[in-house]
């Protein structure tokens, strides 16, 4: 059933405000949003969109919203705990998260136990807590559609049950981030400036670098994985620059169905929010001319050692996800503050997977503390 009634986490990201751009047009009521410690721009949705609640998780910057939005009827809250509080007292049908990270996955976990539809746009949520997740899934009945435009293609794909059923393998897409065709060598002096400029998509700066690095699609392969139930080996990754064809599926006789489309993130957003509808056009439509020249190349996992962790990862399983998660978290954020190098975050995705305990059965609790054991390794070795 389309959405009714919605819960934004991260409304104040490109995800976010995306949505809330298409909200008015799809007849959704916004009942709650949360960010970080945004205020200027969450005190102007709240006055917008009038949510029932609203939380920050820095308190000081929630403190002063309650102070700004006091003439509203808008109840603020503030920390983790008040975000899954929030999740608990809205009457939203539908939660959006685009929490950026592993933040994401317990107000995820939280949503599903109450039964509420996931629009999931956290792929970090899936490749820390795949297995519990879907696991929560299946047991409360509810559902998990992905927003990422290219997971999105796929279940878009597989919407023919009896084909779904001889699928065979995924061709997961990737634009090749703003470094595609470079060699190490012409890494070495890549400035934050350089990385955070991608050619087809305006993202978050930690998404952006994540882009330039391919760790996201590290990150996307493991997401396709537990969405999808596919082992490694049947998700086949490729350089598509165009970023046009969003990815597409096999099935048993050798046929390929993929999803093509102008590169806009609403369109993917939309999709998660009217499922299994489909609503107005939200860009210019795809024309000839656009796809007069579709390329197709294969990664170069030398290069660009983060997808190359995330293979690894992804066949040793368990905690792996987690380790390399946290560990690619820090890195991204010590980049950003000019502290190491571009290349540095692939040499230490890789170091991230050299001490990973075997767990194959494992809790919430557990991810937690692999990330955190992760995240301190990489701080004292990095963080100078």
């Amino acid at each position: 059933m389309a959405t009714k009634r919605l819960c934004i986490l991260g409304s104040t990201g490109s995800i976010g405000r995306q949505t809330l751009e298409l909200v008015d047009s799809l007849d959704i009521s916004v009942v709650a949003l949360s960010a970080y410690k945004s205020v200027d721009l969450i005190e102007q949705q709240i006055r917008r969109f009038s949510p029932a609640y609203a939380c920050l998780i820095d308190t000081g910057a929630a403190a002063d919203l309650k102070t700004r939005v006091a003439d509203t009827a808008t109840v603020v809250l503030s920390g983790e705990t008040g975000i899954l509080e929030m999740i608990r007292l809205s009457d939203a049908d539908t939660v959006l998260t685009s929490i950026v990270g592993i933040a994401g996955l317990r107000p995820t976990v939280e949503a599903i136990r109450l039964g509420k539809t996931i629009a999931l746009a956290n792929k970090e949520t899936l490749v820390t807590g795949g297995k519990i997740v879907t696991g929560l899934v299946r047991q409360y009945g509810t559902k998990l559609l992905p927003v990422d435009s290219e997971h999105s293609a796929i279940f878009q794909c597989l919407q023919d049950v009896n084909s779904a059923k001889r699928l065979s393998k995924i061709l997961l897409t990737a634009s090749g981030g703003p470094f595609f065709g470079k060699t190490r060598e012409e890494l070495e002096h890549v400035t934050v400036s350089d990385a955070l400029h991608h050619p087809n998509w305006s993202m978050g700066s930690k998404i952006t670098i994540d882009s330039a690095t391919l760790m996201n699609k590290a990150l996307e392969l493991i997401e396709a994985m537990w969405l999808f139930n596919l082992p490694p080996e049947k998700i086949e990754i490729t350089i598509h620059r165009q970023s046009i064809f969003h990815s597409g599926v096999f099935f048993s006789d050798g046929a390929l169905l993929a999803q093509l489309g102008v590169p806009d993130m609403k369109l993917p957003i939309q999709y998660a929010l009217t499922y299994p509808d489909r609503a107005l056009p939200v860009s210019d439509p795809l024309t000839i001319e656009k796809m007069h020249l579709l390329t197709f190349e294969r990664p170069d996992t030398d290069t660009f050692m983060c997808l190359k962790a995330g293979i690894q990862a992804a066949k040793l399983g368990g905690l792996a996800p987690t380790y390399l998660n946290a560990a690619n978290e820090v890195a991204v954020d010590l980049f950003l503050k000019e502290k190491i190098r571009f290349l540095d975050i692939g040499d230490i995705a890789m170091d991230a997977l050299s001490n990973v305990p075997e767990k194959d059965e494992y809790t919430l609790q557990d991810i937690f503390e692999a990330d955190r054991i992760a995240r301190e390794r990489v701080f004292q070795k990095y963080n100078r």
